[in-house]
C-alpha cells in the first residue's frame, strides 16, 4: 500500500473560481434512503459531517429529488424542495462547513424507471421521453414540451435553493439511465420532435436544463454534470464510440454552463477507447478543457455490480498506486470515492496518515445503516 507521502497528491487544494477544496477527494453520490418523509434528519447530518471531518474535500450528496410529481423512484429518498427538507439540508450544510468541507446536492429526476405506487403519490406514472402503456395502463407518460419545461424549471429552482441555503455548488444527475440520460440514449428515446433523432437533438433537454440552472445561480456558481456511457438498463450501452463523437457530445454541454464533468465508470482504470490509456474522465478533460472527476471502484478490489449478484462477497481495500499515478499525470482533477467511504467515514484520514491497514472492507451489510 501507499505511504502517506505518495498519497499526498490526493490532499492538495483544488481551486475553481470561488470554489476551493482542501483535498482532491470527493464523496460520490450514493442513494441511502434514510430520510423518512423525504427530510434529512440528524443521522443524515452526522453521516455527512463525519466525512468532512476526516478530510473529504467535496461531498456530493445522495440523489435529491426536484419539485416534480414524478421525480422520485425510491422510498425515503430526501427531496430538495419544501420548507422541512430545505431546513434539513441547511443543517447538513452548516455541519459540513464547520468541519472545513464543501458540499453540493445531486439534483435528480428518475424518469421512466419510477414504478406505479412510488411515494409520495403512487397514482402518478413515471415520466420519460416515450410513452409506455401496458394492459391499458400508462406506465410511462411521454413528456410533452410543457412537461419538459416544467422539469427544467424544477431543476433551476432547486439549484437556486441550493445556493440560497449555502451549498457550494450543484450536481445535475445526467447518468445511469435516469431521466436526463434517458433523453441522451437512443435505446430509450425514439422521439420524432426536436428532442429526438440525432445525439445533438437528444442532448437538447440537458442543454436547456443546464442553461436554466446557470441562469438561476449566476455566472460564478459551480455546476457539476454527471454522465455515463453505461445505463442501469444496459451495462454495455455506449452513447459514443469514438473520441471525436465524445467531443461533439460534450462541447454543447460545456458551452451551456458546466464547470466540472463527473465521468461515471464502473472501473476507473479501464481505457475508454482503443489506442489510448485515458479513461472517460481523462478524455473529457482533454476534449473540453474542463476539470473532471473520475470514479469507479476506487480503493476496493471489486466493483459494485458484483455485490448485486453475490450478496456474500466482501470487497477488500485495494492499492491506490495506479490512481495516484494518473492523478499525478493530470489525467483528471478530482477523485470520487463511493463504497469505500460509505463503509468507512475515516477513509480519507487513514489514507492521508498511511494507515491503509486500518481501512474497513465493504460488504452489502454496510448498506443497511448510516455510519
Amino acid at each position: 500500500m501507499e505511504s502517506c507521502m505518495t498519497a499526498a497528491a490526493l490532499f492538495t487544494p483544488f481551486r475553481l473560481g470561488g470554489l476551493e477544496l482542501s483535498s482532491r477527494v470527493v464523496m460520490a453520490p450514493m442513494t441511502r434512503s434514510f430520510s423518512p418523509g423525504h427530510v434529512p434528519n440528524s443521522k443524515v447530518i452526522e453521516y455527512y459531517r463525519r466525512r468532512a471531518a476526516a478530510g473529504v474535500g467535496l461531498i456530493i450528496t445522495e440523489g435529491t429529488t426536484v419539485n416534480h410529481p414524478a421525480s422520485n423512484g425510491y422510498p425515503n429518498v430526501p427531496q430538495f424542495f419544501g420548507d422541512a427538507p430545505l431546513a434539513g439540508w441547511k443543517k447538513v450544510v452548516d455541519a459540513v462547513h464547520a468541519e472545513g468541507g464543501k458540499i453540493a446536492p445531486q439534483l435528480w429526476h428518475v424518469g421512466a424507471v419510477r414504478r406505479l405506487g412510488t411515494e409520495p403519490d403512487g397514482s402518478i406514472p413515471a415520466y420519460g421521453p416515450m410513452e409506455k402503456v401496458k394492459d391499458g395502463r400508462v406506465l410511462v407518460h411521454g413528456m410533452s414540451k410543457q412537461d419538459i419545461d416544467e422539469v427544467v424549471a424544477a431543476f433551476a429552482q432547486a439549484a437556486a435553493d441550493a445556493k440560497a441555503i449555502g451549498m457550494d455548488g450543484v450536481e445535475i444527475h445526467g447518468a445511469h439511465g435516469y431521466l436526463v440520460d434517458q433523453f441522451f440514449w437512443e435505446g430509450s428515446n425514439q422521439r420524432s420532435d426536436e428532442y429526438g433523432g440525432s445525439l445533438a437533438n437528444r442532448s437538447r433537454f440537458a442543454i436547456e436544463l443546464i442553461k436554466a440552472v446557470r441562469a438561476a445561480v449566476g455566472p460564478d456558481y459551480p455546476i457539476i454534470f454527471r454522465f455515463s456511457q453505461w445505463k442501469q438498463q444496459d451495462y454495455s450501452a455506449r452513447l459514443v464510440q469514438t473520441p471525436e463523437a465524445l467531443g461533439e457530445f460534450l462541447q454543447p454541454l460545456s458551452d451551456a454552463g458546466v464547470d466540472i464533468f463527473h465521468c461515471s465508470t464502473r472501473r476507473f482504470w479501464e481505457p475508454e477507447f482503443e489506442g489510448s490509456e485515458l479513461n472517460l474522465a481523462g478524455w473529457t478533460r482533454k476534449l473540453t478543457g474542463k476539470p473532471t472527476i473520475t470514479v469507479g471502484s476506487v480503493g476496493l478490489d471489486g466493483e459494485f455490480l458484483q455485490f448485486m449478484v453475490n450478496t456474500d462477497k466482501v470487497a477488500q481495500p485495494a492499492s491506490l498506486e495506479h490512481l495516484l499515478e494518473r492523478l499525478g499525470n493530470d489525467e483528471f482533477d478530482l477523485v470520487a470515492v463511493g463504497r469505500a467511504l460509505l463503509v468507512d467515514p475515516d477513509w480519507a484520514l487513514k489514507v492521508r496518515e498511511g494507515r491503509e491497514q486500518d481501512i474497513l472492507p465493504f460488504s452489502r451489510e454496510a448498506l443497511t445503516t448510516l455510519v
